[in-house]
């Protein structure tokens, strides 16, 4: 799987991720799936609910307006965006058992690092990145 990610929204994830140590930043990924690519059109900031400062979780409200949003321009929530503060930009065992929906991009984030996944058949798989 390719991922198509504009250098701009690859510097406001890490920017993001930046601004929230040393909590974990989150949000929504909104584009198309095209035949073997995951294109990242915007991104779709929210707020983290999470307690504890190493995990994420994404408000309810702001998935469904980042829904409807993505519907009205023409495009789909293709995904989710968070960091691991003081961790690998890798899927952690909570990532894993959080995640549900197959297909789903996932962009990890620490410091300079950013790294994409996506999740399927209960496993994380690494894609490769570019700029559009």
């Amino acid at each position: 799987m390719r991922v198509l990610l504009a250098p701009p929204l690859r510097s406001q994830v890490q920017q993001l991720a930046d601004e929230a140590a040393p909590r974990e930043c989150c949000g929504l990924l909104v584009g198309a799936r095209e035949e073997g690519v995951l294109r990242v059109t915007s991104l779709y900031p929210a707020r983290n609910l999470a307690v504890e400062t190493d995990r994420f979780e994404i408000a309810p409200q702001d998935h469904f307006a980042a829904q409807r949003s993505a519907r009205a321009n023409g495009f789909a929530v293709i995904g989710c965006y968070h960091s691991h503060p003081g961790g690998a930009a890798q899927p952690s065992a909570t990532d894993l058992a959080g995640a549900v929906q197959d297909g789903f991009l996932w962009l990890i984030a620490n410091g300079e690092e950013l790294n994409a996944f996506v999740y399927c058949d209960g496993v994380f798989r690494g894609c490769v990145t570019g700029a559009d």
